[in-house]
């Protein structure tokens, strides 16, 4: 795939791919498009292209192109808008020709996966737009679709967003639950510590607090690298980063909102997590026609 997004896919993410693509076909033909089957020649061949229908910012044309080709290695598929793009309704994204079976195979799928990725890329690069000109990064969360979490992490880059950890797997980030379930906050952070050092393992450790005493209780202990002051007002949040003073990275999360994001921004915070990019937004709406 092309590196539109500045990420380079592995060999693990390219293995995803095609077990998300082979999954999704099963659940979706399992013995076969009988439709296609009983009304479209074998032999026929097609174009088709992807028509915008809103405005937006176009995320998973490099997705799709994928989707087509392990569909059927045959087809040809034509980027006319690249990933990232500001997209205006009217505007077509790409054109593909070969197999009719093949195309109607793999259009759901595609605008599926296109539609929400592209929802999703443009929620994000309108939150982007008002925090510029500040330190802050906006970074998305784990309030994501199970199966389809790598897709709308993708689709955030596209947007111009960061991405917080994958999963429970690359990061320690102790919360609130935590916290009350161990015992609280110092036997927390050296547990996790403790925990890493007998594992032979370099993870960032995370922290969540609620408020000023449990920011002063961090503070004490050390041994983080992040914190996340969660559900603090902008006011509150200028005088937390302020004590912090460049000691540890700091997250805001928490209600924040395109109404008030900028000021969340302009407390000189590192990073603002919202989760709403990813679980709350309205699909782009895309069509693919015959041509």
């Amino acid at each position: 795939m092309n590196n539109t997004t500045g990420y380079d896919p592995d060999e693990a993410d390219l293995s995803l791919l095609k077990e998300f693509i082979s999954l999704s076909l099963f659940e979706d033909v399992r013995s076969g498009d009988h439709t296609s089957l009983a009304t479209v020649p074998a032999n026929a061949i097609s174009s088709a292209v992807l028509k915008i229908k809103d405005n937006g910012v176009l995320a998973g044309i490099e997705l799709a192109e994928f989707i087509f080709h392990q569909v059927d290695p045959e087809i040809i598929f034509e980027v006319k808008i690249k990933d990232g793009t500001i997209v205006k309704k009217g505007a077509v994204a790409f054109e593909v020709k070969g197999s009719s079976r093949s195309i109607l195979k793999a259009e759901r799928l595609v605008l599926n996966c296109m539609q929400r990725m592209s929802g999703i890329a443009t929620a994000t690069w309108n939150l982007v737009q008002l925090i510029k000109g500040t330190k802050a990064k906006l970074i998305d969360t784990r309030k994501t679709t199970p199966g389809f979490r790598y897709f709308e992490k993708w689709a955030v880059r596209i947007g111009g967003g960061s991405n917080h950890r994958f999963g429970l797997y690359d990061m320690i980030l102790i919360k609130d639950n935590h916290v009350d379930f161990c015992g609280g906050i110092k036997k927390t952070i050296s547990a996790a510590n403790e925990y890493l050092a007998a594992n032979k393992m370099q993870l960032s450790i995370e922290i969540e607090v609620r408020n000023r005493k449990e920011l002063d209780e961090v503070l004490s202990c050390g041994n983080i690298q992040r914190i996340m002051l969660d559900n603090f007002s902008p006011v509150e949040l200028k005088k937390a980063v302020k004590k912090i003073d460049g000691r540890f990275e700091t997250e805001a999360s928490g209600g924040i909102t395109s109404e008030n994001i900028k000021a969340y921004a302009e407390t000189g915070v590192d990073f603002i997590s919202v989760g709403s990019i990813t679980h709350s937004v309205k699909s782009l709406d895309l069509s693919l026609k015959a041509k």
